[in-house]
């Protein structure tokens, strides 16, 4: 079997084999290792290492690297290893196994194998002895790419610690040099540990740090390129490696939160809808291909942004789209990763919020699994580029999240989306605003009906009080609703839009072309100029969402065969059966909808600035005014 041929299944026996030579690995190795560099002193204070200007570059030096004694020692003690030690030094060893057996794969799947066979009777030379020297390095590559990545995604614990760690004296010969050049690094940077949390936090910290130098010296191995598109799984410990993925398989804690069913929800009734729309949209995503039909028909929401007052209903959205997620993958049998990115993930450290964020992020677009990623309170966390009092962390999560929501490098596949939250969305920077490709209005309970409901659904039903003349619920029932919350924006909500709105029809009459729209869409530009393309793509994306606005069936989510499990192209021929057409009503909508809110964080932006010009000038008043009595009674 070929590495890209969908998935390679490694034996137990072909790992096992190498066990002798990782327990000889953790137990004593002698290393050849380069003077100076990370041995230099400490600088005090700073967890940083004094570098000498002095270059020692070829100097080295012999180093015995026992690992396992440098674990016991954290607890100096106890004969006996603890849970979190024995954990380290086994997952270490088993690390060390695996790699050396994917190593073997890569041999085999190459050139490598028979060459080492033909050196090893005579040795070669010429073109051959150099592909031979390439791809022996390349198989070292892969053997310490598959240990960090192994020990990164394997080590459980939380946090990582204040100190920097410092990067192994990589070493690529062989498969066995290069393992050794990371047990000795490891060594290095649980050496010294004061108790079990920071020997698993250094460790977890130095698989960071050394998958991320591996990652930056790819560019000079020759041969990897048929690794990239691998697919190995070690099914005993649920692992897997996607090429050169730096988050492969990492193992998830069930999702612990509270989760909203749909009828929990008054009002909010389109973003409701389009949160239930999504879930079921995510599920069609398909493993093997990678791919969403949802992405190649049209109509994904990639990402949002929920704006509304305080306690309008933005937490428990959340709480709906997760637990819808959660219990469709549950059926499934699919992994589901939902994660938050919260203030508590800014740091004073430069250049670690940005990391952090970029965690984030690759961690809810691994196409092995499904995933959530939300931005509670985005203003508080991602800065306006123009906000020189934000700090630099805030500035960093700005510009990750912009490069990652539609930058450059961004893939959509269709297993993801990530969701905004803001009460203050006018103080989100624009262009992030406008990554966002659907505007959900969290406006919570509206009418007198929505306060009846959600009155008589909070207050339980501990008492004998009658309800009235009222059908409770009745005015949320989802197909209903959101047709009056969409009939609504067949006219603009918002004055600014409602005035374009106005001037247009005097001038053209109502719209019934491509052209008309195109000329409705200048004049909103001419009135804000925050309306550029990127906004007409997300508007024709929503238009593209309203057509494929199909009710997949309950039944499809009911059990696996029915959808989930079907091949790519079942699930597509099964969608575009449902698909409905573009029609002129729909697009005046979604138009409306999208520069409403445009309109709605400019006016509350540049209100917000009025209101902070008439409080200064007031105090400005008031201290002239203290300053004449001040001048009067010869104290100024």
């Amino acid at each position: 079997m070929s590495l890209n041929a969908g998935l390679t299944m490694i034996p137990e026996s072909d790992i096992e084999k190498h066990r002798a030579v990782a327990q000889g690995m953790v137990t004593r190795l002698v290393i050849l290792e380069a003077e100076g560099g990370p041995t230099g002193a400490p600088i005090a204070g700073s967890g940083r290492r004094f570098v000498s200007t002095v270059s020692t570059g070829g100097m080295r030096r012999t180093r015995e690297v026992e690992l396992a004694k440098t674990i016991a020692a954290v607890r100096p003690g106890d004969p006996l290893l603890s849970p979190a030690q024995h954990q380290l030094l086994y997952r270490t060893r088993r690390g060390i196994e695996i790699a050396l057996a994917v190593a073997d794969v890569f041999a085999r799947q190459t050139e490598l194998e028979q060459l080492q066979a033909r050196n090893a009777t005579a040795p070669l030379s010429g073109e051959e002895a150099t592909r031979f020297k390439a791809l022996l390095s390349a198989s070292a590559y892969v053997a310490a790419f598959t240990l960090a990545a192994y020990l990164g995604a394997m080590l459980a614990g939380e946090g990582e610690p204040a100190e920097d760690t410092d990067e192994p004296d990589y070493l690529f010969d062989t498969a066995q040099d290069a393992a050794k050049s990371l047990i000795a690094g490891l060594d290095r940077a649980v050496a010294g540990a004061a108790d079990d949390t920071a020997l698993v936090a250094r460790a977890r910290a130095f698989a960071r740090v050394a998958l991320e130098g591996l990652i930056g010296r790819k560019a000079r191995f020759t041969g990897l390129s048929s690794f990239e598109t691998a697919h190995i799984r070690i099914e005993q410990d649920d692992f897997t490696i996607n090429g050169f993925d730096v988050a492969p398989g990492q193992k998830r804690k069930p999702l612990s939160m509270s989760f909203k069913k749909p009828s929990d929800i008054v009002g909010n009734h389109i973003a409701k809808y389009q949160a239930l729309r999504l879930a079921r949209m995510l599920m069609a995503y398909d493993f093997e291909r990678q791919m969403n039909p949802f992405v190649e028909l049209g109509g994904f929401l990639f990402t949002f942004i929920g704006d509304g007052m305080p306690g309008t209903g933005k937490t428990m959205l959340i709480q709906m789209l997760a637990g819808l997620l959660d219990d469709y993958c549950r059926v499934a049998g699919y992994p589901f990763h939902y994660e938050n990115f919260g203030v508590d993930q800014i740091s004073s450290y430069q250049g670690k919020s940005g990391q952090n964020c970029k965690e984030f992020v690759d961690n809810v677009v691994n196409p092995r699994a499904i995933g959530f990623g939300t931005i509670d309170d985005v203003d508080q966390v991602a800065a306006k580029r123009s906000d020189d009092r934000a700090s630099a962390g805030q500035h960093e999560v700005t510009a990750v999240l912009m490069e990652s929501f539609a930058g450059a490098s961004t893939v959509v596949r269709g297993n993801c989306t990530f969701g905004m939250f803001s009460n203050y969305p006018e103080n989100v920077d624009d262009a992030l605003r406008q990554r966002a490709g659907a505007r959900w209005l969290v406006d919570g309970p509206q009418s007198r009906a929505d306060y009846v409901d959600i009155f008589a659904l909070l207050v339980g039903k501990n008492h004998a009080i009658p309800l009235g003349e009222h059908a409770l619920l009745s005015g949320q029932e989802i197909k209903k609703a959101v047709t009056a919350s969409y009939g609504q924006h067949a006219l603009p909500q918002e004055d600014g839009l409602l005035a374009v709105w106005e001037r247009y029809e005097k001038a053209h009459g109502q719209m019934a072309t491509l052209a008309d729209v195109g000329t409705y869409l200048h004049m909103i530009k001419e009135a804000e100029p925050r309306f550029t393309g990127r906004a007409i793509k997300n508007v024709t994306d929503a238009i593209k969402m309203r057509a494929m606005d199909v009710d997949l069936p309950d039944d499809w989510f009911a059990t696996p065969e029915a959808f989930m499990h079907r091949s790519y192209d079942e699930k597509k021929s099964m969608i575009e059966e449902l698909r409905g057409p573009i029609t002129m009503e729909m697009v005046l909508q979604e138009i409306n909808r999208y520069a409403d809110s445009e309109f709605r964080y400019a006016d509350k932006s540049d209100a917000a600035a009025v209101a902070d010009i008439i409080r200064r000038e007031r105090l400005r008043e008031q201290a002239v005014g203290e300053i004449e009595a001040m001048k009067a009674e010869g104290r100024w």
